[in-house]
């Protein structure tokens, strides 16, 4: 008898696991986030081995993107991308964007350009076959915390960018941020436009707000959508220039994400002269 009713009630937790998921809004938050990181790491442990044969290489950015794509499908998120023709130029040059939560990872496989990678916080260097997997795919790790070597990772970059032809992917405001404003820009991603005299593309992706926040535990299904900005020249700047040059470019974002909150979801990216300028480059 008691068999019975442990058998019974083995059956009964996958129908209670099921109602929590679509009834319970923590409950679900939970079970999104831990298969969002859960997928992450499967997909670093499985592309490993394989980018290991080519060793330390850009090229492996390209396994980590189509690892990491199909992710937006299993979290219900859809994707509408603007602007992409400013990030048609062969030179190399700096994309700076905007940084909400771990989920603008799938916002920067969505755009990222070929022969660009991440410049990253140490830390992650540290997180197993994440960090293998980052380390392998050439993404650039600089630690906060000691000034004088973070400045000489910018400056060696600077050197790498032309010799290589590298983009970089930066995320100025160093730390993650849902607040309805942006951090102030630290200055790295600009002093190395600067140095390696590269142009700048912004790049803004808009609030998670309708699907969601980490504070009210709420992942549900949205559209996200991202804006490609013109690029900003450094041509003939100097390092004097950088204070007027960030402030620059981080005001233009600022007016872009506000522009991009108050609109709905559906609405984004149309009915504005700015949008109408932007080709709406790829809707997934």
């Amino acid at each position: 008898m008691e068999g019975v009713l442990l058998h019974g009630l083995l059956l009964l937790l996958p129908l209670a696991g099921l109602l929590l998921y679509r009834y319970n809004t923590t409950f679900h938050y939970f079970c999104k986030v831990a298969f969002f990181n859960c997928w992450i790491v499967v997909m670093a442990t499985l592309l490993s081995p394989f980018a290991a044969l080519r060793g330390r290489s850009v090229e492996n950015m390209k396994l980590l993107r189509a690892a990491i794509l199909p992710l937006k499908r299993f979290c219900g998120i859809k994707m509408q991308v603007w602007g992409t023709e400013h990030l048609d130029l062969k030179e190399p040059y700096v994309i700076v964007c905007n940084h909400q939560a771990s989920l603008d990872l799938m916002g920067m496989v969505e755009v990222i350009p070929e022969r660009c990678v991440p410049i990253a916080k140490k830390e992650l260097l540290y997180m197993g076959t994440v960090g293998w997997a980052c380390w392998l795919s050439g993404i650039i790790f600089i630690d906060r915390h000691r000034r004088e070597a973070a400045i000489d990772v910018i400056s060696q970059t600077a050197r790498t960018m032309w010799r290589e032809n590298l983009r970089v992917w930066v995320f100025p405001e160093g730390t993650r941020n849902q607040s309805k404003s942006m951090l102030p820009f630290k200055r790295g991603a600009f002093h190395l436009a600067v140095q390696a005299q590269v142009p700048i593309i912004p790049i803004v992706i808009s609030p998670y707000w309708d699907f969601f926040s980490s504070k009210e535990k709420r992942f549900t299904s949205g559209t996200c959508t991202i804006r490609v900005l013109p690029k900003v020249e450094t041509q003939g700047l100097s390092p004097e220039d950088v204070p007027e040059l960030s402030e620059a470019v981080r005001g233009a974002m600022a007016d872009a994400l506000a522009e991009m909150s108050l609109k709905s979801p559906g609405d984004r990216g149309r009915g504005s002269p700015q949008c109408q300028q932007d080709s709406p480059g790829t809707t997934h």
